[in-house]
Formats: structure tokens, C-alpha cells, sequence
């Protein structure tokens, strides 16, 4: 009898793992695997090091900024390997069709253009994904990680920034390249 019900809860137990483990690879892992590939120019930012000044910031725009915790944003150069490019291009576009990942907008063809998409509700946005490619420089990405961040929050807060107020030093290798 303890051997049955042994048994049965190691079936149990093994179909719940089973279940539980999803194959598809997500874009934060995807971002990890690719951290120590020197292909990709990678930076890591706290959204406060974006401001040279944040006296200077009305009180919407340190509301808004409040919701944003980190960004990251990584690059792919083509530098002459455009087989490369497009093998790492599908893989990034295969990861933002999955359901979790819902499309605020689209625009441009498959040579060129940019998604924005997001995960979370739609007025309680945990993660914004922009994705930008170019057939002929290659791709970005740019993923804000927050709590409750709002679409037209963050629109607003980019069109009102002052450039005198946003410190884009880190930017600067990936600014380059594109």
C-alpha cells in the first residue's frame, strides 16, 4: 500500500513538473544568454542615471519615474555577418510573438521598423519592449522593467524631457552604432 501511494505521488509530482516547465525561451533570458557574447553592445541602466538633475523634473515627470525601475538595451550590429543577424533577428521576433507579449504598436516592413509591445495589463504595464531593426545596421532592443507604468505616462514624460536634464553618456556606444 505505501509503495502505491509512493507511487502515485512521484506520477503526480512528475507531471506537475512536466506541466509547469515551459520551453520557450523569455526575452529576460534570451538578454542573459547574450550578456557575455561580444556580438551584442549591452547596457544596463537605473533610471536615475538618466537625469544629470532631478530637482530640475516637474512632479508628473518623478511620479513617472518612479514606475520605471531599470532598462536594458541591447544591440546587434551587423558588422558583415547578415546570416547571423537574421538567425538572432528571429529568435528575439519568435520570442515577442508569444502571447505574453502584446503589440501597443507596429510600424515599418521587415527591413526596417519597431514594435512596441508589453507585458502586463494595459494601464498597469510591467515591462515595455521596444524593438527597432534595420537589415542593413542591425537590431536594438530597449526593455523598461517597472511597476504599473502607463503607456501614456511614458509618452508624455519622453516628449517633455529637457535634453539639457538627460545624461545619454551610457548611451553613447549604442547611439553610434545606429
Amino acid at each position: 500500500m505505501v509503495t502505491i501511494v509512493k507511487f502515485i505521488t512521484a506520477l503526480l509530482l512528475g507531471g506537475l513538473l512536466l506541466t509547469s516547465c515551459n520551453s520557450k525561451p523569455s526575452l529576460q533570458e534570451y538578454l542573459v544568454d547574450k550578456q557575455e557574447d561580444g556580438n551584442f553592445v549591452k547596457v544596463d541602466l537605473a533610471t536615475s542615471l538618466l537625469y544629470a538633475e532631478e530637482d530640475k523634473l516637474t512632479l508628473e515627470q518623478k511620479e513617472v519615474l518612479k514606475t520605471v525601475k531599470k532598462i536594458n538595451v541591447v544591440a546587434y550590429p551587423i558588422k558583415g555577418n547578415a546570416a547571423e543577424y537574421t538567425a538572432e533577428r528571429k529568435k528575439l521576433q519568435d520570442i515577442l510573438s508569444q502571447e505574453k507579449y502584446q503589440t501597443l504598436m507596429t510600424m515599418g516592413s521587415n527591413k526596417q521598423g519597431m514594435s512596441l509591445k508589453y507585458v502586463g495589463e494595459e494601464e498597469a504595464i510591467d515591462e515595455m519592449i521596444v524593438f527597432g531593426n534595420d537589415s542593413e545596421r542591425g537590431f536594438i532592443v530597449f526593455r523598461l522593467i517597472g511597476n504599473d507604468m502607463k503607456p501614456e505616462d511614458m509618452i508624455r514624460m519622453l516628449e517633455t524631457m529637457d535634453k539639457d536634464n538627460v545624461n545619454l553618456s551610457a548611451l553613447e556606444s549604442i547611439e553610434a552604432l545606429f
